[in-house]
């Protein structure tokens, strides 16, 4: 019971910490209201659980055995998160509210996912943690687990847009919140570069 405590911990930890899928659920509930934003976190939650399984039964070992593979996914995800902080830091703050619109697919957050760095870093890390031997009932249970943490966490991520709906009316304000976002998405790639 207390390694699910453990996992659980883990699980929480890495979901509710902001990151791109997140402030994308973020964006997706200001922009478009938290139903219509549920199509991302389904799918974000969805992409993460395939990668975290996919780790937990072998990619780790083929990753083990092909470091070039790990270096090639860091430098990626470095990459992703310098892209997303440029974009943040140049955009206009005019944030497009919708009333109509179906939001970000459930595909697109399924991709952010794999693109994530974080997410790659959680599953990584995860597996070896907590199931290093391989046992595949545990690789189940961590994957159901983690998947109805991340679901709730990133849905959160959502909630908090469409709660800010009223209050990010002002491009002001969305410019020195993007730059903000911009400038810790710099320092978690610094992190992962240097780290």
């Amino acid at each position: 019971m207390d390694v699910l405590f453990s996992m659980a911990g883990f699980a929480l930890a890495s979901s509710i910490s902001p990151g791109p899928v997140n402030l994308m659920a973020l964006s997706s509930g200001a922009c478009y209201g938290f139903w219509k934003s549920l199509k991302h976190v389904t799918g974000a939650t969805a992409g993460f659980t395939a990668l975290l399984l996919l780790v937990g039964l072998g990619l780790y070992e083929v990753l083990n055995h092909v470091p070039g593979l790990i270096t090639l996914i860091q430098w990626g995800g470095i990459a992703f998160l310098f892209y997303l902080a440029y974009q943040l830091a140049r955009d206009d703050g005019v944030l497009d509210i919708k009333e109509e619109g179906s939001g970000p697919s459930m595909m697109h957050g399924a991709l952010m996912q794999w693109l994530n760095p974080k997410a790659w870093l959680a599953s990584l890390a995860g597996m070896g943690l907590f199931v290093a031997d391989g046992d595949t009932l545990m690789v189940w249970t961590f994957a159901a687990l983690y998947f109805l943490i991340c679901y709730g966490s990133i849905a959160c991520w959502a909630f908090t847009g469409s709660f800010l709906r009223p209050y990010v009316q002002e491009s002001g304000r969305v410019r020195f919140l993007n730059r903000v976002m911009a400038a810790l998405l710099i320092i978690s790639a610094l992190y992962l570069l240097w780290g």
